[in-house]
């Protein structure tokens, strides 16, 4: 698994999550039970990882989508 989105509004995750599955591009978010030891005050960012053979494809559909990826090309 290679992370494709590292954020910490939880709103862009679950657009993200939703756009891959649309696609046919499973993914999984990490760090999601991080929240209780924050107080979920979104300090700790989540990460939505995908299978290493789908990333290029997963980063196509997020730029599409206007998801900024937070990293150089």
């Amino acid at each position: 698994m290679k992370e494709l989105l590292r954020s910490n509004d939880p709103t862009i995750i679950a657009f993200a999550t939703a756009l891959l599955r649309g696609e046919g591009i499973d993914c999984f978010e990490m760090d999601v039970n991080m929240s209780v030891l924050e107080g979920s005050i979104g300090i700790f960012p989540r990460r939505l990882m995908v299978h290493r053979d789908l990333l290029q494809a997963a980063e196509v559909v997020m730029l599409d989508n206007g998801i900024d990826l937070g990293r150089p090309g």
